[in-house]
């Protein structure tokens, strides 16, 4: 399903998904009717863009995170104009896996937003590189991701990004165990040792948030 106020982008994505053999099953343009679309019948997967009538502030978020809670089977892929971070960490926080935050600019990089979609609907979560990366953009004196090598810091925010340990291999053209040693150094250097699941992953990606 779609939510999208903007006319020509909902029917843009309805016609992108539609060729490369996804089902829209819905495309509306508010976050009520999108809520109404769910209950009747629950989506794979919900694209959903965060700002949308009346007031365009978070009602796109709001019904993001609602069916996150109420059909947590279903994947959720917000779109943003701009990196909301306390967007991003609501999305982050609101469960395991299923979960997705990207650009709207990203949109265009098809096959970017197709491997995105893919991984919410797997479950996995897929969050826009330039998202991680004004995340993780803090102060040495107060980010608590200081005391990580450049390579850990580039391990995580792989990680931050939804990619699977054998993904993030490949795409820093390192082996399998080096990926592994790196994020057990990052969950030590963190305090998320004791830590178990998905939820490491999690947290070690906003530990530095402060909150």
């Amino acid at each position: 399903m779609i939510a999208e106020d903007s006319t020509l982008l909902r029917e843009g994505l309805v016609r992108l998904l539609a060729e490369e053999g996804h089902e829209v099953t819905a495309a509306v343009g508010d976050a009520a009717q999108l809520l109404v679309a769910v209950a009747a019948d629950p989506p794979d997967v919900v694209v959903a863009d965060v700002r949308m009538p009346p007031t365009h502030t978070d009602e796109g978020l709001r019904a993001a995170l609602d069916i996150r809670a109420r059909w947590p089977d279903t994947g959720v892929l917000v779109l943003s104009q701009y990196v909301e971070k306390r967007y991003a960490t609501e999305l982050l926080t609101s469960g395991d896996g299923g979960v997705g935050y990207l650009l709207k600019d990203r949109v265009v990089e098809v096959d970017e937003f197709l491997d995105a979609l893919a991984r919410v609907a797997r479950g996995q979560a897929a969050f826009d590189p330039e998202v991680v990366r004004q995340i993780l953009a803090r102060s040495t004196r107060t980010d608590p991701l200081a005391r990580l090598t450049a390579r850990e810091r580039d391990v995580l925010a792989e990680m931050a990004q939804g990619h699977t340990n054998a993904a993030i291999a490949a795409r820093l053209h390192v082996s399998l165990s080096a990926v592994e040693k790196h994020i057990n150094a990052i969950f030590d250097k963190l305090g998320l040792s004791g830590t178990t699941g998905y939820s490491r992953r999690v947290l070690a990606v906003l530990r530095h948030l402060g909150s």
